[in-house]
């Protein structure tokens, strides 16, 4: 399956990412158990796409250093980095680097795939599909385990910087 590449009559590329930078977004990073070692990169487009059975969804560009290893992995683990993590998420942001040397904390789970330490949560998923959508490929991955700690608040990604929430609910 391949989704429509073809750009839209009178939309502006860079306009439509000026919207999207006005969109907070959840920051992720997503790793997987490569062939020569483990593999990550940070994310904000994770979705979930269904609870029973529960099913989440993310895009991974078709350029980035990381895409061969999610297009052979068969199963990936979601990272929810805590508001204190935003050295976490430009460490997995960056190419070129080494991510998983010091200082970077992380272990394997009995699976293989890598999970990093003191995270929000974590989501273990086995990959159901992988479609190609204009410059991007969307993964879709069936949860399979989950750990949540505590009450960390997140990580966000708002305006190109990145935030925390600090106030109390409404």
């Amino acid at each position: 399956m391949s989704a429509s590449t073809d750009q839209a009559p009178g939309v502006d590329v860079p306009e439509f990412r000026r919207v999207f930078r006005r969109h907070p977004a959840g920051v992720v990073v997503v790793t997987v158990d490569a062939e020569r070692g483990p593999a990550g990169f940070t994310a904000t487009s994770l979705t979930s796409v269904s609870a029973e059975p529960p099913v989440v969804s993310f895009g991974v560009s078709a350029g980035s250093s990381s895409w061969p290893h999610v297009r052979t992995a068969t199963s990936v683990v979601v990272n929810f980095l805590g508001a204190h993590q935003e050295d976490v998420a430009r460490r997995f942001a960056t190419s070129g680097l080494d991510r998983f040397a010091a200082p970077t904390g992380w272990r394997r789970l009995a699976g293989g795939e890598p999970v990093l330490d003191d995270t929000a949560g974590w989501l273990r998923a086995e990959v159901e599909a992988l479609i190609p959508v204009g410059d991007h490929h969307l993964v879709l991955a069936r949860v399979t385990a989950t750990d949540l700690r505590d009450a960390t608040p997140p990580l966000l990604y708002h305006d190109g910087r990145y935030h925390s929430v600090r106030d109390e609910p409404r």
